[in-house]
């Protein structure tokens, strides 16, 4: 069985079965993609899984009857008219296809953001001290 979280179990030759004694964490926030794309994990939220704004919800039935739901974009996108939302504490997406340029700052950061029609979020590289360097993500 998979559902993201590394257990330790031990066979009970007894009664046939599993017992599991440890496991790495018991927040589906800490399971990677937990959450359908345009989309944020909150534990302390139910649902866990909320669209970002902008976005809306289209409840998807998936295999095993398990519904997550789609965060589908409510507005056409508009490239050089559209802008960003502030999100805190979020965990850094997958970086494949991630630019990281440490000489600029946040708001030169955005900008070329802005001018990129791919670019779909940017960020500090380094937080402390007020932040510096950028990294931006692309579809």
């Amino acid at each position: 069985r998979f559902e993201g979280f590394l257990e330790l179990s031990t066979w009970d030759p007894e009664t046939l079965e599993w017992n599991m004694f440890w496991q790495t964490s018991t927040s589906d926030c800490q399971v990677y993609m937990s959450c359908a794309p345009n989309s944020y994990c909150d534990p302390n939220k139910m649902p866990t899984c909320n669209c970002i704004k902008g976005f809306g919800q289209r409840n998807t039935p998936v295999a095993l009857n398990i519904t997550y739901t789609e965060c589908l974009r409510k507005t056409q996108l508009s490239c050089k008219r559209d802008g960003f939302f502030l999100l805190r504490n979020m965990k850094l997406p997958y970086t494949s296809g991630a630019i990281v340029d440490k000489r600029i700052g946040l708001k030169e950061c955005e900008e070329r953001c802005i001018e990129d029609c791919n670019c779909t979020a940017f960020a500090n590289t380094n937080i402390q001290d007020g932040g510096s360097g950028c990294v931006l993500w692309s579809r």
